[in-house]
């Protein structure tokens, strides 16, 4: 039997004495204008502020995570005008200096290029030079350990049963990743949640957990991490901080359809 536990309420809440073995998630990105107002309701008005919010909440998966635990955030970079200027804001790199500064062992990252997702998105001034700029169509999922390497009991029973196959192994630990972005629109919400299509997290749960293990997603959004990880027989929690999503989420994983294998708890 399976258990999730989704929890209404901002992810500066985790219970740091509710110990997972595996964080997954796809934060607001800093700097990219769908996100402004969540961030200005955080109380994070510029670039740094961003990232210190989101420092506090590596900071709780680094505590609530085992020894050996994995931390993976899907994060894109920024291009953006201010005060008429135009810069890059590279929140990847910034993630990665913060989580180090937690005490986050950094771990080869993936890239994940989405093929087709803006196959005609270029700025500035056209197929003339030199003012035109590289397409971000690339995101980062930034790997994180904590404390070293995982231990396990000789012949581990659920680590075994979770193995994966060589054609997997092959393709989920190259470090790029092309993967078909997914549009998100569940009732108007498109706004407000990522596009996080399910192959993500079904990888990195196979990859950096095993049967039985507690998933963490601290952005919840519409609970793509939580459908994928009882899928896959992990047990899960998840945070999402926007109350009007839980239609949306109790469609999702199923919350009126449990059975005797599953329990699912949502609570405001």
């Amino acid at each position: 039997m399976t258990t999730h536990k989704i929890i209404l309420k901002s992810a500066t809440e985790i219970n740091e004495n509710e110990k997972v073995h595996l964080v997954v998630t796809s934060p607001p990105y800093p700097m990219i204008e769908m996100w402004d107002e969540t961030f200005r309701n955080f109380g994070c008005n510029n670039y740094d502020e961003m990232h210190e919010y989101l420092g506090k909440i590596w900071k709780k998966c680094f505590a609530a995570l085992n020894n050996g635990g994995i931390l993976c955030i899907n994060i894109g970079d920024a291009t953006r005008s201010v005060n008429g200027k135009f810069k890059i804001y590279p929140n990847h790199s910034r993630v990665i200096e913060i989580c180090e500064k937690i005490g986050f062992e950094t771990l080869p990252y993936i890239l994940w290029k989405k093929p087709t997702n803006k196959p005609n998105a270029f700025l500035g001034s056209g197929f003339l030079p030199t003012n035109a700029y590289v397409t971000l169509d690339t995101e980062f999922i930034l790997l994180f350990r904590k404390n070293g390497l995982r231990k396990f009991e000789p012949k581990d029973e659920n680590r075994y049963a979770s193995k994966f196959t060589k054609e997997e192994r092959d393709v989920w630990f190259s470090q790029t990743w092309q993967i078909k972005g997914k549009r998100q629109n569940e009732e108007g919400f498109e706004k407000r949640t990522a596009a996080f299509p399910e192959e993500i997290p079904k990888r990195l749960i196979k990859m950096f957990s095993v049967i039985g293990d507690v998933v963490l997603d601290p952005f919840l959004g519409t609970a793509t991490t939580t459908k994928v990880a009882k899928e896959l027989d992990r047990n899960s929690i998840g945070y999402e901080i926007e109350k009007s999503l839980r239609n949306v989420i109790e469609r999702k994983v199923g919350y009126n359809e449990q059975d005797e294998n599953t329990k699912i708890e949502i609570i405001e």
